[in-house]
């Protein structure tokens, strides 16, 4: 399953329930705001990183563009992708659930 998040997780805790609900194997897509947390020394780091050991955690490059945000400051083990990686993730998968 790819699990997409679109919102801060400073602002909401809806990353804090799609990392408590998806399955080992399964995918996460940080779009839009939810890319602030791919970033190295937040306050989420450690959680997202955490979660890395059993699932596959993605950014969408210019979502953190947009933000003025670079790769260079994503997490070590994140993939960056763009909308044709998005695209291939939404159809490799079996279903997409978006955590608002």
């Amino acid at each position: 399953m790819l699990h997409t998040v679109n919102k801060s997780p400073f602002e909401k805790n809806s990353l804090d329930s799609c990392l408590r609900l998806a399955k080992k194997g399964s995918s996460i897509l940080l779009i839009e705001d939810g890319v602030y947390a791919a970033m190295k020394g937040t306050a989420v780091t450690e959680k997202v990183s955490a979660a890395m050991q059993d699932k596959k955690v993605y950014a969408l490059g210019p979502d953190l563009k947009a933000r003025g945000l670079d790769e260079s400051q994503v997490i070590d083990g994140i993939g960056v992708v763009d909308y044709g990686g998005f695209v291939d993730l939404a159809a490799d998968c079996d279903k997409v659930q978006s955590w608002l």
